[in-house]
């Protein structure tokens, strides 16, 4: 199934996966190859692109030595040097790719950031801004911890290995399927986006009894709050997902939600200090990085900006 990656997520897993293809891999990981290059046309573009440049890199190094031993004097082939300093960055870049792509550890974004991480397995976890997440997998099991932010996850299959996120008190886990997982202060927050997960508590005990699983479909949102019940709703797929396409969706949401969800991704902070102001409703397609959404909501509203350094005051 084709998804709406960007083609830079695209090209680095294609270079995660072919630096696991030149060192230890096994057949379950050839297999996970075949499947992502057979998934969407992009991926095998992608790799052949990345196939290319590896094939380059040899003959670039040989190229070097033969010149240092040769032609001691650079200044008769002056094209020699950008072309060994690009192959030597590619080179680095390609291990440094395959070292933060494929190794287990933490994974962490900035504000503003997103990062898409392809794990041994198979699976692949794309971070949303200010995220940060520690995976652990061992023979019996894999475990994803997000410690802050959003991520989504696209699971690949294991019966034998169970794929559970662990996002504060709640617990998720799933086989073969996709979901996304944000966590703040307040709330976790997870979606199906397809198959199906299981979401539990992990000290309902502590909470005065035992909680069955919870079992999401596609299409439905659980909000597991700090304090009090939770809560199932349906869910727009198109919106849970806008970040991984640089955006972000309202729907008659109040500006100051609007607000603190666009604040997330870093740049000029706005400011609603009236609860009138910040009731007032928004609806549009916005990208996460806009630097003019203050002064469109203004114009919308009739509100004025007020800048104050890097902070915008939106205010009557």
């Amino acid at each position: 199934m084709s998804r709406a990656l960007s083609s830079p997520n695209i090209d680095a897993e294609a270079a995660a996966w072919l630096a696991r293809l030149h060192g230890d891999h096994d057949a379950a990981a050839q297999d996970a190859l075949d499947a992502w290059l057979a998934e969407d046309p992009a991926h095998a573009a992608a790799f052949e692109r990345a196939s290319e440049i590896w094939a380059i890199l040899p003959r670039a190094a040989r190229s070097s030595a033969d010149e240092a031993r040769l032609r001691p004097a650079p200044e008769r082939r002056p094209w020699l040097r950008p072309m060994l300093a690009m192959a030597a960055s590619l080179v680095l870049g390609f291990g440094v790719l395959w070292w933060s792509l494929a190794t287990v550890g933490d994974y962490v974004t900035r504000p503003g950031e997103q990062q898409v991480a392809t794990l041994d397995d198979g699976s692949r976890i794309a971070l949303n801004t200010d995220t940060r997440v520690d995976v652990k997998f061992n023979a019996d099991r894999r475990h994803i911890t997000l410690d802050r932010g959003e991520a989504m996850f696209e699971v690949a299959h294991d019966a034998d290995r169970p794929f559970v996120v662990i996002a504060g008190d709640t617990r998720v886990e799933a086989l073969g399927t996709v979901f996304t997982v944000r966590r703040t202060r307040d709330e976790v927050v997870v979606t199906l986006i397809k198959g199906e997960v299981a979401v539990t508590r992990e000290n309902a005990g502590a909470r005065g009894g035992s909680e069955a699983p919870t079992l999401l479909q596609p299409g439905e949102r659980l909000t597991e709050p700090a304090a009090g019940p939770a809560r199932i709703e349906a869910a727009s797929v198109e919106a849970a997902t806008a970040w991984r396409r640089g955006q972000t969706i309202f729907r008659d949401t109040p500006l100051g939600e609007a607000v603190t969800e666009l604040n997330r991704y870093g740049g000029p902070q706005v400011v609603i200090e009236d609860p009138r102001v910040a009731a007032l409703p928004i609806s549009g397609v916005f990208t996460t990085n806009a630097p003019d959404f203050a002064q469109a909501v203004a114009d919308l509203h009739g509100l004025n900006v007020q800048r104050e350094g890097d902070t915008l005051h939106l205010e009557r």
